[in-house]
Order: C-alpha cells, then sequence, then structure tokens
C-alpha cells in the first residue's frame, strides 16, 4: 500500500510538472517570423521605407531593415504582406471597453439595466475587436458602473483566455459626491441609484478611493475634473482645489499616473495645477490654458470621435453631408489650439460611445483638423507608448523591442483612412490577424 502511495505520488508529480511546462511553453510566444511588407513605418521619423523586413525571434524584433540586411533563420515563417505598410501596433489612450454606442442605447440605460456579468462578456468581444483593428495596447479608463471588472478582463488577456490588446485600466474612475450620473437630476429623490463611478467628498475620502482603486489593480487613477453640475447644467468644476490636489497626490506617491475628465477652461486649468499627468476632452480650454499644458508637460487626448458620434445620435449631424456642429467646431478649435501650441498630443478616441474596432476614427479625425498623417501615426504609437510610460517596451519597430505590429492595406503615413484595412496583427510576436504564412 505504502509502495503504492509514492508510486501514485511520483506519477502525479511528474504530471504536474509535465503541465505546468506545458503551461508555460503555451503563454510563451515561440518561433522566428520573418515579415515582408512593401514598406515598413517604424515611429523613428516619418517615413516609411520602401522594400523593408522585420524578423521576429520570441516575441520581440530581432531585426528592422532592408531585406537584404535581414537573415532569418532556417525555418522561419514568412509572412508575404503585398500592398501593405507595417506599423507599430496602434494604441488608443482612452477607450470604455464596458460601453457600447449610444445609438444603440443610451448611457443610463447601460448603467442601470445590463447586468455586469453581461457587460463583461461585452467587454470581452470589444476587446477582440479592438485587437482585429490594429490596436495592440488600450488605456481603458473607467468601467462606468461596472465595478473592478476590467482588471479581470486584463487578467484574462494576459493569461490568454481570451484575445486582446494590452490593457492599462482605471477601474472605478473617481467622482465628486452627485456630480455624475446616473442622476441624481432626473430621477426621483427616494431612489438610491447605481453610479458610474466611485463618489467622494473631502480629501480623506478622495485619499482613501485612490488608495482602494490602486490596490484593486488600476493601473492609473482617473478623475472628473469636471462635469454638468452648473445651476443650468453647465461644466463647471467638480472638486476643490485640496480635493483635486490630494487625489493626485495620493496616486503618485504611490506610482500611479492621473487622467482627468476635464472639458472647461476652468476644469482644465486646476488639473493641470494639480499635477496631472493627462486631459482628457479640454474642448473650453483656451489657448493660454494649452500653453499651461505645454508648460507642465501634460498630455492632451482629444477625443474628437466621441464628439462627431454624440452629433450623429443626439443633433442629426450626417458625415460627409451636415455642417459640423457647434460642439464639433469646439472641438477643433481645441485641437487646433494645442497643435498650435505644441502641446504633446496622445490618440485617445472615448471608444465606446461609438463601436469598439473602429478606433482607427481618431487618427482620421485628427488628420481632417489638423495633423499631418504622420502626426497621428505617431500619437497613436510612439507618442502614446511615451504618455503610458511604455516607450522601452512597444510604440517603435526597432529591434528589442516587442513584437507589437499592425499592417494595413496601403499606406496610413501618406492616407491615414487606409488604417481602416488592417491586414496583419501581432501582439508579443503571436499573430492574430495574418494571411496564409509559408515556411
Amino acid at each position: 500500500m505504502r509502495t503504492s502511495l509514492m508510486i501514485w505520488w511520483q506519477t502525479a508529480a511528474v504530471l504536474l510538472i509535465l503541465f505546468c511546462s506545458l503551461s508555460a511553453s503555451a503563454a510563451t510566444p515561440k518561433g522566428d517570423w520573418l515579415l515582408l511588407p512593401d514598406r515598413v513605418w517604424t515611429g523613428n521619423g516619418d517615413a516609411a521605407h520602401d522594400g523593408w523586413a522585420v524578423l521576429i525571434h520570441d516575441g520581440a524584433i530581432a531585426a528592422v531593415g532592408p531585406i537584404a540586411t535581414v537573415n532569418a533563420p532556417a525555418g522561419a515563417r514568412r509572412v508575404e504582406l503585398p500592398g501593405a505598410t507595417l506599423t507599430p501596433g496602434l494604441i488608443d489612450l482612452h477607450s470604455h471597453l464596458f460601453l457600447h454606442p449610444y445609438n444603440e442605447m443610451l448611457w443610463n440605460d447601460q448603467v442601470l439595466t445590463e447586468p455586469q456579468d453581461y457587460r463583461t462578456l461585452e467587454a470581452a468581444a470589444h476587446a477582440k475587436s479592438t485587437l482585429l483593428a490594429g490596436f495592440t495596447t488600450l488605456r481603458d479608463l473607467g468601467t462606468e458602473g461596472a465595478g473592478y471588472a476590467d482588471v479581470s478582463v486584463k487578467r484574462a488577456i494576459d493569461e490568454g483566455l481570451i484575445p486582446g490588446p494590452r490593457l492599462f485600466v482605471a477601474t472605478r474612475a473617481i467622482v465628486a459626491t452627485a456630480s455624475y450620473g446616473p442622476g441624481p437630476r432626473g430621477f426621483r429623490p427616494d431612489i438610491e441609484l447605481h453610479g458610474g463611478a466611485q463618489e467622494v467628498s473631502g480629501v480623506d475620502q478622495a485619499m482613501a478611493a485612490v488608495r482602494e482603486q490602486a490596490a484593486r489593480g488600476a493601473d492609473w487613477i482617473k478623475i472628473y475634473g469636471d462635469y454638468r453640475v452648473g445651476p443650468d447644467g453647465g461644466t463647471a468644476p467638480t472638486f476643490t482645489p485640496a480635493e483635486l490636489k490630494a487625489l493626485v497626490d495620493t496616486a503618485h506617491q504611490i506610482g500611479r499616473p492621473v487622467a482627468v475628465h476635464a472639458a472647461s477652461d476652468a476644469g482644465v486649468r486646476m488639473a493641470v495645477e494639480a499635477g496631472v499627468d493627462s486631459v482628457e476632452h479640454g474642448y473650453g480650454a483656451s489657448e493660454a490654458t494649452f500653453r499651461l499644458l505645454k508648460q507642465h508637460g501634460t498630455a492632451y487626448e482629444p477625443t474628437l470621435t466621441a464628439v462627431d458620434a454624440t452629433s450623429e445620435y443626439f443633433q442629426h449631424y450626417v458625415p460627409g453631408k451636415s455642417e459640423p456642429t457647434a460642439t464639433m467646431k469646439e472641438a477643433e478649435r481645441a485641437f487646433r489650439t494645442a497643435l498650435k501650441v505644441g502641446v504633446i498630443i496622445g490618440n485617445g478616441s472615448d471608444v465606446g460611445v461609438f463601436a469598439h474596432g473602429t478606433n482607427w476614427r481618431e487618427p482620421a479625425a485628427m488628420v481632417r483638423d489638423g495633423m499631418t498623417p504622420t502626426q497621428a501615426l505617431h500619437a497613436a504609437t510612439d507618442v502614446a507608448a511615451k504618455i503610458l510610460r511604455q516607450s522601452q517596451h512597444f510604440g517603435r519597430i526597432a529591434p528589442g523591442m516587442d513584437a507589437d505590429l499592425a499592417a494595413f492595406s496601403g499606406d496610413p503615413s501618406t492616407r491615414i483612412d487606409d488604417l481602416q484595412h488592417p491586414v496583419f496583427v501581432m501582439k508579443a510576436g503571436i499573430p492574430y490577424l495574418t494571411p496564409a504564412a509559408t515556411p
């Protein structure tokens, strides 16, 4: 009996070791890939390079340059990408995986009627659509009432359970008491509504919320610095300067950068003076305030496409037929001002307001409103990676960088709309969208 038990334990140990080794090998990208597009746009400089190749080894970029100079080992899998341009994997710095377009279901209804379990499944589907569109990294700025479920989606992606981009998550986001939806304005006062973010009042609650969200897995802290709290529903700052400073200082003390929703000039200025790392929207900011962003090195995500989308849903705007709405003109003015002043501009779309997988619309909107195609590509690659503090890992095509790559039919460095035609997507050396490879 004792001998049988020992044999059973030895067999179990061997099986456990074998299972662990198989799990590890399955999670680790192996092998060599030789990518052969018509041209390569590396993120270093503006020009795309004709006739270049990229060699991938074990999930990292091993070589890039003219085909004759890239020596692929025997057995490397070749991927021909005729007519395509290879770029770094794209980055969207302002997404909401737990939302879907408001012309499908209004924000209030999503938060109040869709179960969190269902919204999490939706988020997984949205993550897959995003990755297959060539966006290999997202900063997801709040679950909008779905608690800490973004941490689980991130884990499922990292562990290979579901396909999706690299996620940098903000969990619940933080708002001033009674300043965000659903309600309380417009709802009967004797019911308690499920909120879209964590409400706080006072310095102590603000500090506690930052610490709690960080402990739960937040990579970034998202704050709503202003909202529609004026007596006439106008946008105004929601936190006192002391509260806002406490939020930012607490986050920085524990190594979390801070993104702030701010649409008014006063809200943007308060955020920058409090030391935030990025400002989202900024539609009402003045030139003087944008100069303050430049002085502080604060990044700006313009979210132009969110304004386009809400103009379609609620203001009868028809793309290509209607005149831009007043809100679209305000967003364009802010963007052109930030561009003129020299603010750091990252690609952030607010996707979720519009359909996931169509994130390319934001770089296209930035070109429409004054950027060159290469400026927009930088905003969605190396500049975005720098804002995320990840420049050493991804955002460029260079030896030693993680193999986060996307190829698009045509040349988005000259025609930004070509971003809507992905033909190849690789994240960490694993291909998710590819034509047939030949040995």
